[in-house]
């Protein structure tokens, strides 16, 4: 990137996956900072979704209130060649790897592309990177991982993919002294393009509230597996904040965890959301069991840094149905 004259002398931040759910939060937060933020898309249809936001999009869009420069780079994490030459012409001072495959039931179905695209795009990155020992870089894990050790017993393979993920970013940052951190979220919730569970049911919702006005046959009711199982809920904007702070702040071969500390049962967020329909939302209760939840997590170091959650669940949620209602699918 051209930093020639002092006033474009801001920092450069490489953020892969730029166009998903996290990354399009991401690219408009560090560009309202003032950063240049070098974009890396797949494809070139993701990087049309990142030039095309307008200041109408419900103050979710990507130049609203900016004042860095948001620049789109088309390229596959596989291919090492391309992402090379990307990497030494963007030259980064920071680098957010959020890149990658994240559906369980999908890593199912193609184990190997799941290796491919969490461990060994990973590595492809951390490798073009060497020759830029200043950069410092946030790899965003999972609080899927599994021990590797024996006996092996991973739940699934993006679970698999996830923990080698993991250990070979640390590794090849302690064996090549490259400044690597790893972050842990929780459940990310928020306005954008999310298939998570709140997503889904936000999506049913003004589905629904829709056909109510269309006159049309009442939908299915929406399952849930269970009401009482738990999870660690945190707003996607506060955990773009968190990677941030761990990107001047954290601390080369440690593991953040990115939460609230708050455990929540998926009955009390449906609940919640329901109570923000404008009409009856059917509901229909499983019975799977699930196992009790353990001690919640708590981002002690980050808090210890400066960061702590600032948005509010029930803010998170409606904000979740209001996009939704506004029709900004692939857009923040």
């Amino acid at each position: 990137m051209d930093r020639s004259t002092a006033e474009q002398r801001r920092p450069v931040i490489a953020i892969t996956g730029a166009a998903g759910y996290t990354g399009m939060h991401a690219c408009r937060y560090f560009a309202k900072l003032g950063w240049e933020v070098a974009a890396l898309t797949r494809t070139a249809a993701s990087a049309t979704k990142l030039t095309s936001q307008t200041e109408n999009d419900g103050g979710f869009s990507l130049e609203a209130g900016t004042r860095g420069c948001i620049t789109p780079c088309v390229c596959d994490l596989l291919d090492k060649k391309r992402l090379g030459e990307v990497i030494r012409h963007i030259a980064p001072d920071y680098v957010l790897h959020l890149g990658g495959k994240n559906s369980v039931p999908e890593s199912w179905q193609s184990p190997l592309l799941y290796m491919e695209s969490n461990v060994l795009s990973t590595l492809y990155l951390l490798d073009v990177l060497r020759p830029f020992p200043q950069a410092r870089i946030v790899v965003a894990g999972s609080r899927l991982k599994t021990a590797l050790q024996a006996p092996y017993h991973p739940t699934h393979p993006y679970s698999l993919s996830k923990s080698i993920q993991e250990a070979v970013a640390l590794s090849w940052g302690a064996l090549f002294e490259q400044s690597v951190m790893l972050a842990e979220p929780c459940n990310l919730i928020g306005p954008g393009p999310s298939t998570g569970f709140c997503a889904l049911f936000a999506g049913y919702i003004v589905r629904t509230e829709r056909m109510k006005e269309q006159f049309v046959t009442e939908a299915a009711p929406f399952r849930v597996s269970s009401r009482h199982a738990q999870r660690d809920f945190l707003d996607v904007r506060d955990a773009v904040r968190a990677y941030g702070v761990l990107l001047e702040k954290g601390v080369p071969g440690r593991i953040y965890s990115v939460c609230t500390g708050r455990i929540v049962e998926l009955g009390d967020i449906v609940e919640r959301m329901v109570a923000l329909a404008k009409i009856s939302i059917p509901i229909q209760w499983g019975d799977l069991a699930e196992p009790a939840a353990t001690e919640a997590y708590r981002a002690q170091e980050l808090e210890e840094m400066g960061w702590k959650p600032t948005i509010q669940l029930g803010q998170s949620l409606e904000d979740m149905i209001q996009y939704r209602r506004a029709g900004k699918e692939g857009t923040i």
